[in-house]
């Protein structure tokens, strides 16, 4: 087979990738677009939800001490520590409070006047976390957290050739450039459907994607060590990167906690080790969390955006915390407080944080729909749809094309052209995302050591030059 060169890249070749691109990312375009539609709704799903723990003080009725809803809280699961005291979301509602066990947390949720736990959920397990760890990691851990992460890198590419299969040329007005052309028919509508769509819809599935990426396991560990290199130390970031580092997380902040409140027991510089060396985590104090009787209304009086946690210490005799969990983390302020008074001891606030985090946070924000707020959410839902539609299109398109007997990909050509400009933006590519990389080399390894020397698979594949 000859051999040339040539700066650009031929559309035969765009055409090649990004039709293989679409075939491995087309099921995980629409599994997202369906999740992530679902989860940008998350406050008022969530609200919904807790309809029934809204609503149970009446008038005259006073709250129980916030120590005593701890109490009643940890006795709903055994052998569990404070992890935090959230705010109830209305007034007169449930106290939220999340107690830890191992690497789990559990959400009791808890009557404010009588102290009895009414119902108690591990935190993972609850509706909009099982779509979130749904959307980012099929529920498969670690490993469907790369899967996912590499259908996005692969999905960057297919925007990126789409748009340069898009790219008007010829075009002598802008029907099937920017609006479709309605008085067709059959695939060519389909074909104005699927480029009109990618138009419009591109750069916001690429912002989508791009941040996205800090929470994929291996892509945002990759980020973390690039940052802690070039810091010469130890980076630690605001979000977590899959969900084993989240238990693990989990696991240490509860191991901590549970040692700072387990300090007021006999022999309390003994008790810790001795747990720990039974695997069991100490028990607290029985004033450990006293303190939270004069955390709360100085909590309250911060009047921080929702959702509000009141967390303990995580070291013996400390200060507690009070922060705000809001997925608009431009709105998260996070104070030190005094355990004995409750005064300001410190504050944090979005604008204290570096830089890079504070863009990569600002990223989290509008991928999660709550950046701007309702108007966020519409965007989120017009890239969802967009991208599937796109999605859609393109199998219609396919099937109404495909030859009979073989994929359907464009063939290659008979003769090789070397792309300075495509190999460029491979390497890129492969360095800013390494799984791309790493799975463009397999790909291209296996082709050529197996799929170009099996006749018949070969031919089906399209790897047979025309």
């Amino acid at each position: 087979m000859a051999t040339s060169s040539r700066f650009l890249p031929d559309t035969r070749t765009v055409w090649r990738w990004h039709f293989y691109a679409g075939l491995f990312c087309v099921p995980f375009v629409l599994w997202l677009s369906v999740t992530g539609s679902i989860y940008l709704f998350k406050p008022q799903l969530e609200s919904w939800l807790d309809r029934p723990y809204d609503g149970l003080v009446r008038a005259g009725e006073t709250p129980a001490p916030p120590e005593t809803q701890v109490k009643a809280a940890l006795a709903a699961v055994p052998g569990s520590n404070l992890s935090y005291f959230e705010l109830p979301r209305t007034e007169g509602g449930a106290s939220q409070i999340v107690v830890g066990k191992g690497a789990d947390e559990f959400r009791v949720y808890v009557h404010p006047v009588t102290a009895q736990a009414l119902y108690t959920v591990n935190d993972r397990s609850r509706p909009l976390r099982r779509i979130f760890y749904l959307h980012g990691e099929l529920l498969s851990g670690d490993k469907g957290s790369m899967l996912v992460e590499m259908a996005g890198c692969w999905t960057i590419v297919l925007i990126l050739t789409g748009l340069v299969l898009w790219w008007p040329r010829n075009a002598t007005s802008l029907a099937g450039v920017l609006y479709p052309r309605f008085h067709l028919s059959g695939r060519l509508w389909w074909r104005d459907i699927h480029s009109v769509t990618g138009a419009w819809v591109s750069l916001f599935v690429m912002i989508l994607l791009l941040t996205g990426l800090p929470w994929a396991k291996s892509w945002g560990n990759y980020f973390k060590k690039v940052r802690s290199t070039a810091a010469g130390m130890t980076i630690t970031q605001d979000w977590p990167t899959g969900s084993s580092s989240e238990r693990e997380a989990t696991a240490a902040r509860n191991a901590a906690q549970a040692e700072a409140a387990s300090g007021g027991h006999q022999h309390a510089e003994a008790a810790p080790s001795r747990f720990r060396r039974r695997g069991v985590q100490p028990p607290p104090a029985p004033d450990a969390y006293r303190a939270i009787n004069t955390i709360f209304p100085a909590a309250k009086q911060l009047s921080l955006a929702y959702p509000v946690q009141i967390v303990p210490p995580v070291k013996k005799g400390g200060s507690w915390f009070v922060r705000s969990d809001s997925q608009n983390r431009m709105l998260r302020d996070n104070y030190t407080l005094d355990p004995t008074s409750g005064s300001v001891l410190a504050r944090e606030g979005f604008s204290e944080r570096p830089w890079v985090d504070r863009v990569v946070s600002l990223g989290i924000s509008y991928h999660e729909g709550q950046l701007l707020g309702y108007l966020n959410q519409a965007i989120g839902l017009f890239t969802a749809f967009g991208a599937a539609t796109l999605a859609l299109s393109s199998v219609v398109m396919w099937w109404r094309r495909r030859p009979v007997g073989v994929l359907g990909a464009p063939v290659a050509l008979g003769e090789r052209a070397f792309s300075p400009i495509l190999a460029a933006f491979v390497v890129v590519l492969a360095a800013a995302f390494p799984m791309l990389g790493v799975s463009i080399a397999g790909l291209a390894i296996l082709e050529w050591v197996l799929l170009r020397r099996i006749p018949g698979v070969r031919t089906w594949l399209g790897l047979q030059p025309a």
